[in-house]
């Protein structure tokens, strides 16, 4: 059986590479064409896969969650952890408390308000128990780094950086690690139950040590590897080099350190992103690391996004949707995501308009799709993988949705900022 497996896929052999190339050209061309344009690139990704794995023999290996859960989660976290070291290196706004502002209320106010509005939705609506509908919450929660590139800051800055685009970027850069607590939390209560013993657990060990370690090892080797990049002596600087590799070194360093020291390897990676940019100041060697880490991730993103597309068609994930579903797909995020980010900004000095962008944008992707495998892998949750297909259905509809609106959205945007 391996043996005949492995002969259909040397026959796919010349197919794959010719496709392959197509897909790279398409990183390079397709933000061209698709800048003026209701579209994005995730969109067209998300089409091809499924055109792809439609056809024979292509269909006969579609990819599937439940029969590879563990490449699935090793894949999205890969592209995941690039996204946030290119999120870290654009952002050059210092840590003030006025500057902050809006992403703070981002972070400790529209996300834990949003875990809990979709759990109890997943509780009431799709009858899940208790730590199941917590997971759902947490997956959905936290919006995507990788799939958010047209909301976010587009290349690293000296000066004040727009204050949508800078919300958004430190929001996923910074919620994707902050959303881990409940995720353990949720695979806590699966083996064990909400005993105090588990709280407790949860308090000192899932949220305080190992965010701290995150917090710790992200700085400072981040800020050693600044060091070592941009101030030893001339002839000694790693960015005498001029490769771009480097901050996809720096990244896979920082992240395995961090998960090795039982820290959270997320926070790490974009605090660490945000060192090396302090440690840049003017210098340009900055956009070379920001672009190659951007360039690898749109490679990467466009790669799982049509193997996506294959889990959709091929793997049946949406034949299972019903009505329940879809209301609470709608929900999540045309009034959960929107309600608790307008909420929560109240107060702040913004524009109307600026707080609609902030709370509607909460596009979900390959870090949900990340959170619920690592989850299901570690959890024991019964009947969990009954969630691959709300949790599809949600991030298919989030790429239609966020995809057509951002274009003339962030358009908009910039017309009346320029007025």
């Amino acid at each position: 059986m391996q043996n005949e497996v492995g002969r259909d896929m040397i026959s796919l052999h010349i197919p794959l590479l010719l496709g392959l190339g197509f897909l790279i050209l398409m990183v390079a061309w397709l933000p061209l064409i698709l800048r003026r344009l209701p579209l994005s690139l995730p969109i067209i990704c998300l089409g091809l896969g499924m055109v792809i794995f439609s056809w024979p023999p292509f269909s006969d290996y579609s990819p599937h969650p439940t029969e590879t859960p563990v490449i699935i989660e090793k894949a999205t976290e890969l592209i995941v952890i690039i996204s946030l070291m290119g999120a870290g290196l654009k952002i050059s706004r210092p840590f003030a408390r006025d500057g902050w502002a809006l992403p703070v209320r981002l972070l400790a106010l529209t996300m834990p308000l949003t875990i809990l509005c979709l759990a109890f939705l997943g509780g009431w609506l799709l009858g899940l128990p208790v730590a199941t509908a917590l997971l759902l919450g947490a997956c959905l929660a936290p919006t995507d780094p990788v799939l958010a590139s047209d909301v976010q800051i587009e290349r690293p800055a000296n000066t004040d950086e727009d204050e949508v685009r800078f919300a958004l970027t430190a929001e996923a850069g910074l919620n994707d690690a902050l959303a881990f607590p409940f995720v353990h939390l949720a695979i806590a209560a699966s083996i064990a139950g909400f005993g105090m013993d588990v709280w407790k657990e949860w308090v000192i060990t899932d949220v305080v040590v190992r965010g701290l370690v995150g917090v710790a090892v992200g700085m400072i080797l981040g800020t050693l590897l600044g060091k070592a990049i941009y101030k030893l002596p001339t002839g000694t600087r790693l960015s005498r080099t001029g490769d771009g590799f480097v901050a996809l070194g720096a990244t896979l360093i920082v992240y395995a350190l961090t998960e090795y020291l039982q820290g959270y390897g997320f926070l790490a990676v974009f605090l660490a992103g945000m060192s090396l940019r302090r440690e840049a100041g003017d210098h340009e060697y900055n956009v070379r690391l920001h672009d190659f880490a951007d360039e690898t991730e749109r490679l990467l993103m466009m790669i799982l996004l049509v193997c996506f597309g294959g889990m959709i068609i091929g793997g049946g994930l949406l034949q299972e949707i019903g009505w329940r579903h879809l209301l609470f797909a709608l929900l999540a995020l045309l009034v959960i995501r929107p309600m608790a980010g307008w909420l929560s900004m109240t107060g702040i000095k913004r524009s109307a308009g600026e707080r609609a962008i902030v709370s509607f944008f909460g596009i979900r992707g390959l870090g949900s799709v990340f959170y619920l495998a690592f989850a299901l892998n570690h959890g024991d949750f019964g009947a969990g993988n009954d969630l691959w297909p709300v949790v599809s259905l949600v991030i298919f509809l989030s790429i239609l949705l966020h995809g057509v609106a951002v274009t003339p959205t962030m358009r908009r945007l910039d017309r009346i900022k320029s007025d």
